[in-house]
Formats: structure tokens, C-alpha cells, sequence
């Protein structure tokens, strides 16, 4: 378990859903990923760079709502700047199972 946080830190992290609207492979990223373009409604469109290629197709991505931390800072991944962190849980092989909504959610919401 990681050192406990205060709430007023957990209020710091802005995560919201996201509509994934394009998917592009990424080869020049030292591990597989792919490059996602998500958009967050009124706060626009967000790149990411995320390393799910091992349960996800860019066919099964593309329109997929996904959740995203979207207040951290720029990263660049080789070629590529990723704006925000798209959220996912390792599972027992260590593939990144992607954080869903069970409902659609207007693109945009906080998730609190």
C-alpha cells in the first residue's frame, strides 16, 4: 500500500471520461502502445500514449469511453507528446485492463 494521502490531495487529480476517437499504432515506442486521441468534451481533444495492445484492437478501441487523468503535466514518449494518463488495473498476466463507466457519461465528467 502506498503512504496514506490527505483528501485535499486527492482533490489535486482531475480524472474525467473520455470518448477515444482515434487509435494509430506507435512504433517508435520502446514498449508496444498505442497512440489514442480521446475527446474530453468542453476541455477538448487530449492525446495519450497507452501500452494496451495486448487486450485491446484499435477496432475494439476506437469510440470507447475511457477514464483519464488529465492534469498532469505534458510527456513526451519517443516522437509523441502525451497530454493525459489513461487509466487501466494490471491484471493477473500483466495486461492493462482499461477503467470504465458500466453506463455511457457525457465526454468531459469529473470523475469524483
Amino acid at each position: 500500500m502506498k503512504p496514506a494521502i490527505t483528501f485535499d490531495d486527492f482533490l489535486k487529480v482531475d480524472i474525467r471520461i473520455g470518448t477515444i476517437i482515434e487509435v494509430h499504432e506507435f512504433p517508435k515506442a520502446k514498449k508496444p502502445a498505442y497512440q489514442l486521441i480521446i475527446d474530453f468534451g468542453s476541455l477538448g481533444i487530449k492525446k495519450s500514449s497507452a501500452q494496451i495492445t495486448d487486450l485491446y484492437t484499435k477496432q475494439t478501441l476506437l469510440h470507447k469511453q475511457v477514464s483519464a487523468i488529465v492534469n498532469f503535466k505534458p510527456r513526451q514518449i519517443a516522437n509523441f507528446i502525451s497530454e493525459v494518463l489513461v487509466l487501466g488495473v494490471y491484471n493477473s498476466n500483466g495486461n492493462v485492463v482499461l477503467l470504465q463507466a458500466s453506463k455511457k457519461i457525457k465526454n468531459g465528467e469529473q470523475i469524483s
